[in-house]
């Protein structure tokens, strides 16, 4: 089954996901969101592909390694954008979108 082959990227792709909406919800919290708020753009847009990624796999979706491969440009954006600030939940983000566009990129080529 689709959702088996992909486990690891799923996997990936939800804790992408999951940090990146914890970051823009921290980012929020910041006495000075101004500088925050291309981070915290880039974090709701890399979470929502990051599940539909997710979600594509699962199905088996004809597309879903485009998705991916969409997905994992997304996450080099957020990464980018998420290690320029010094926010422990900023290098967690970037982190988790560094290790999920790697998985993606696998998930894609194959």
């Amino acid at each position: 089954m689709a959702r088996d082959l992909n486990a690891d990227c799923i996997a990936a792709c939800h804790a992408c996901a999951d940090a990146c909406d914890h970051c823009a919800t921290a980012c929020l919290q910041e006495a000075d969101i101004k500088p925050m708020a291309h981070c915290i753009a880039l974090d709701m847009e890399c979470a929502a592909i990051c599940r539909l990624a997710a979600s594509s796999m699962a199905r088996g979706s004809e597309f879903a390694k485009r998705i991916c491969g969409l997905c994992a440009l997304v996450c080099d954006a957020c990464a980018e954008a998420c290690a320029r600030h010094e926010h422990e939940h900023c290098r967690a983000c970037a982190a988790a979108c560094v290790t999920c566009a790697a998985a993606c990129r696998r998930m894609a080529a194959v």
